[in-house]
């Protein structure tokens, strides 16, 4: 906020602004996003809201969570708004008591099932974990279940979620689901299918002929099919599970009204046609999505309780590491 330290009357002036002027000024951004599409976030936040600056700082959300953590511990917590990979984290920090609640967030156009329930935490985009196929290998799987077959289990890979944090969501939200539970997963490994490092390597193993099929991020396939990589991806049957790039601000912000701008403007259409040009698939319903998506509206979300996840975390991962190793 703007320090005028004039006399009373223009101090009495300032408290009558509207919040966009007290937002001028800097927010400081932790994110997880690619360090391009951070740079293109912050510069189409910049060109809307000219009069606030951002300063921000990229890396994995396990390491943006321990310099967090750090900065926690020693009393001076950096960052006023937190843009990081998965929900699940965003709960942890919740519990907490370290995000701002933000009622009056404009979320018009999202599932309620997007939106913390305490308006704590936002989803901006959709990044769901479907099938992939090497097109040289025959039919691809068009349904989770479909990987339970002697002929596909053994041919399938995925990412460990030891490694990934998408794929700790999406074993959490197939252990939450009674059409699946632990079964499931115990019926892939028995079938033979492997799970280790993250979506890249799945990615590769699959391009490259190591494997038949894949579970694995939506954007990676799509991108490289439309590249001419000899893969193809579905969003199965049943439904996808997802991590939503969720954005929070932090108790301690500096400058609230600032990072209430940002998360507004991430939240907006223009923001959620910007998630659609880095190629993700936009969290607000009616916003077009990148080329090789289909509509927002067809695609299916599993329903994930997201602080089960929290509190399952632990035995999720050893469960999955006993059943596939790693």
């Amino acid at each position: 906020m703007r320090s005028f330290g004039l006399a009373a009357s223009l101090s009495l002036a300032a408290l009558a602004l509207p919040a966009s002027a007290h937002a001028e000024g800097k927010i400081t951004l932790y994110t997880s996003q690619p360090n391009e599409d951070a740079q293109a976030t912050v510069d189409a936040f910049k060109a809307a809201h000219p009069g606030t600056e951002v300063e921000w700082v990229r890396e994995g959300t396990t390491k943006i969570m321990a310099k967090l953590q750090a900065e926690f511990t020693a009393g001076s917590p950096q960052p006023d708004v937190l843009l990081i990979a998965d929900s699940v984290t965003m709960e942890g920090l919740k519990r907490d008591d370290r995000l701002l609640s933000f009622p009056e967030a404009d979320t018009k156009g999202f599932d309620a099932a997007l939106i913390d329930r305490d308006h704590t935490y936002f989803s901006t985009k959709l990044i769901t974990t479907g099938l992939m196929g090497n097109t040289q290998a025959g039919a691809a799987p068009r349904a989770w279940k479909d990987l339970l077959a002697p002929d596909m289990a053994a041919k399938t890979t995925m990412p460990s979620p030891l490694t990934s944090g998408a794929a700790l969501v999406h074993v959490a939200t197939l252990a939450q689901n009674p059409d699946f539970g632990w079964a499931y997963w115990e019926a892939l490994a028995k079938g033979g299918t492997t799970a280790s490092g993250g979506n890249g390597a799945v990615m590769k193993a699959v391009a490259g002929g190591e494997k038949a099929y894949g579970v694995i991020v939506d954007y990676l396939p799509i991108r490289e099919a439309a590249k001419g990589s000899p893969v193809s991806f579905s969003f199965p049957t049943e439904g996808v599970s997802a991590v939503t790039e969720p954005v929070a601000i932090l108790k301690t912000t500096k400058n609230p009204d600032g990072a209430k701008l940002f998360v507004d403007f991430l939240l907006s259409e223009q923001g959620q046609a910007l998630a659609a040009r880095q190629g993700y698939l936009p969290a607000r319903n009616g916003v077009a999505g990148p080329a090789g998506f289909p509509k927002r509206e067809e695609i299916k979300l599993l329903p994930f309780d997201a602080a089960k996840a929290l509190a399952d975390e632990a035995e999720n991962k050893k469960r999955f590491s006993e059943l596939f190793g790693g």
